[in-house]
């Protein structure tokens, strides 16, 4: 918890930050306590703790038995779709983790070697993840709706030594193979992997590769266990990759100092958790969120943290989130709005709710998209708790802005739908036009942070630091660009408005357009394409393409459709919601060439919209207006 008033803390982080992250720091166990709070590193990038020594996975699970707290539980899996529900204390889930990074060890694995995690929510993941971590090796864990071509790609960025998995995940009741997702990917993938490791699920027995395959109950159970291995705070934890605009993902990557101290930091100043409470972020470990809050952040914080095999509805119903809370003493759930608008839309009075006693539940965080009013509004007349809305990206690894319940003002003041309040301690965010001025209150622009980020946010790109600066700070020096626009009202209130880059996020899920373009482009049928994200009630946005035929082409629509649409499946993934193609005349443009997809997405969404002076024909708009009418696309049909 944060002793002191949000505005006290905040400033106090903004006038000195070397004192603030200090007294951070000073609250996780290291074995070196930092020679530096506030440094840079060679590539002039600042850099928190440097010369602290600490290993990650030790403060999430050996440091607990060693105080005595062995026998709490510290992993809930709850997992409707098998019907399981298991415990696991910090004893327990420290002998697994340690056995399992013995195994890894046995393979090859070592300080600084990459592993790759494909894995569906079940607890071998979360034990794949800590066994790297104590290992001092970096994990990449690959979301497990990636179609093969996807997971190539963060294979050959990676170049893993090795690549954790499983049989099977399971979507509502359809079970997905995984293992010939995982085995294409290894054929198109030009850096193989030395030995794969693979859960053999109840529902799906993979057929296993002889010299590269290994089947996981009896690696793990063969294998010795292993102590952890010291590692330095700059030293890489994970890379996680995010969507780019060029369509080529991006390795995010994440140190092991910074990232527990902001972390740890985070879990009692803004979600007012502390040890043996029970918190639940549903999520993915493939993500940002199934990272920072399903596994790194509960667990340092002693927490007990909730993994949870479902959905929000038809596993079995919409009273599923109710059920889980009340099941397992919830004190902080973190959601995303998405899950929420689905059971908004199957059960809009909340009457499963009535079924289960939540009293549990303290805070009800939102994040991974706009949380928009309508929503906000259903929940608060819903759960009678704060319903705090947060904004965060992959890159900052933890919340950018929040309404903060463990400070002493707590809340710190009431929360404004639409806006996820003010910034958290550490993040000096200000709003610039395109031209870098500084914008008064009420103003749209692009929302920047100035340097240095505070700990726990990325310091490189996997393997191409000039990407990282390319991307994040040549735009404006000094400033960390999000990506997003937005504004401050005159209290101070942050607004998002959404990405202003060609990123689109679908139900919580950030997806680049280049990446889906690429795909569209490639049907021998289309000669140029653009894809858009338009809004959509239930998903937040959903993927819209446009698409020109090549001359003489006279194809069948519905077929044309179909095939994209598969396409994109095999791709990219079913979790891309590409379901609607458009074919038009031709797509409005700059004059220099420039796709103008703001305004396609404008259109799209009935919101105004001027035409720019350096348009090659705004005749098209028109054009495209009609189009989205006749076919009832968005809110323009």
């Amino acid at each position: 918890m944060e002793d002191r008033g949000y505005a006290d803390a905040y400033w106090a982080s903004i006038d000195d930050p070397r004192a603030f992250w200090r007294r951070a720091a000073e609250q996780i166990d290291w074995f070196e306590f930092p020679t530096s709070i506030l440094d840079t590193d060679d590539n002039g990038t600042p850099r928190w703790f440097r010369g602290g020594k600490l290993n990650t996975a030790w403060l999430a699970l050996d440091r607990h038995v060693a105080a005595g707290r062995g026998d709490d539980v510290a992993l809930i899996y709850d997992s409707p779709v098998t019907g399981h529900i298991d415990r696991y204390t910090f004893a327990e889930l420290t002998q697994r983790v340690a056995r399992v990074a013995g195994g890894l060890a046995d393979l090859g694995v070592g300080k600084g070697d990459r592993v790759v995690v494909y894995m569906p929510m079940i607890p071998e993941a979360v034990i794949a993840m800590l066994a790297c971590a104590r290992l001092g090796a970096v994990h990449s864990v690959v979301f497990g709706g990636f179609a093969a071509p996807e997971l190539a790609a963060r294979i050959d960025d990676a170049k893993p030594k090795v690549v954790l998995s499983a049989s099977c995940g399971i979507e509502f009741q359809t079970v997905i193979p995984y293992k010939p997702l995982l085995d294409e990917a290894i054929e198109l993938a030009e850096s193989k992997p030395t030995r794969t490791v693979i859960v053999q699920r109840p529902q799906c027995s993979a057929a296993l590769i002889e010299a590269r395959d290994l089947d996981w109950a009896s690696w793990e159970a063969e294998s010795e266990p292993v102590g952890w291995v010291e590692v330095d705070a700059w030293d890489p934890l994970y890379i996680l990759y995010t969507s780019g605009t060029t369509g080529q993902p991006k390795g995010v990557v994440r140190d092991n100092g910074g990232h527990a101290v902001a972390l740890n930091y985070s879990m009692g100043a803004i979600y007012g958790c502390d040890a043996g409470d029970v918190y639940w972020a549903a999520s993915d470990v493939g993500w940002v969120v199934g990272h920072s809050y399903i596994v790194y952040a509960p667990l340092i914080k002693g927490c007990a943290t909730v993994l949870y095999e479902g959905k929000p509805v038809r596993t079995p119903d919409a009273g599923a989130i109710w059920r889980v809370i009340a099941e397992h003493g919830v004190k902080t759930f973190f959601v995303a709005p998405t899950a929420f608008r689905a059971v908004k839309k199957e059960d809009p009075d909340a009457e499963l709710k009535a079924r289960y006693d939540i009293s549990c539940l303290d805070y009800l965080f939102v994040a991974g998209e706009r949380l928009d009013p309508p929503t906000y509004e259903w929940l608060k007349s819903v759960v009678h708790t704060p319903v705090i809305d947060h904004w965060w990206q992959t890159e900052t690894g933890w919340s950018i802005c929040a309404n903060m319940m463990g400070v002493a003002d707590a809340p710190c003041a009431p929360t404004r739908p639409g806006s996820p309040s003010f910034p958290v301690p550490g993040y000096d965010l200000r709003v610039f036009d395109d031209d870098g001025n500084e914008l008064g209150p009420d103003q749209e622009g692009n929302v920047v942070i100035k340097a240095p980020l505070p700990p726990g946010t990325l310091p490189t790109i996997w393997g191409d630091h000039s990407r990282f600066e390319d991307a994040y700070w040549s735009r404006y020096p000094g400033f960390y660009l999000t990506g997003d626009g937005g504004y401050r009202d005159a209290d101070g209130y942050v607004y998002i408005m959404g990405r202003v880059d060609d990123v689109m996020n679908v139900a919580g899920h950030r997806l680049s357009t280049g990446e889906l373009e690429e795909v569209v482009a490639a049907h021998p049928a289309v000669a140029e394409c653009a894809v858009v994200g338009i809004a959509d009630e239930d998903k937040g946005q959903v993927p819209l393409g446009l698409v020109l035929l090549k001359d003489g082409v006279n194809a069948e629509l519905a077929a044309l459709e179909a095939e994209l649409v598969q396409m994109v499946r095999r791709r990219v993934g079913a979790f891309a919601n590409f379901k609607q193609a458009l074919v038009v005349p031709r797509l409005p443009k700059t004059r220099s060439g420039k796709i103008l997809r703001q305004v396609i997405r404008k259109i799209a969404d009935g919101d105004p919209y001027e035409a720019p002076s350096t348009i090659d024909d705004p005749a098209i708009l028109e054009e495209i207006e009609t189009a989205f009418g006749e076919r009832g696309v968005g809110r323009a049909g």
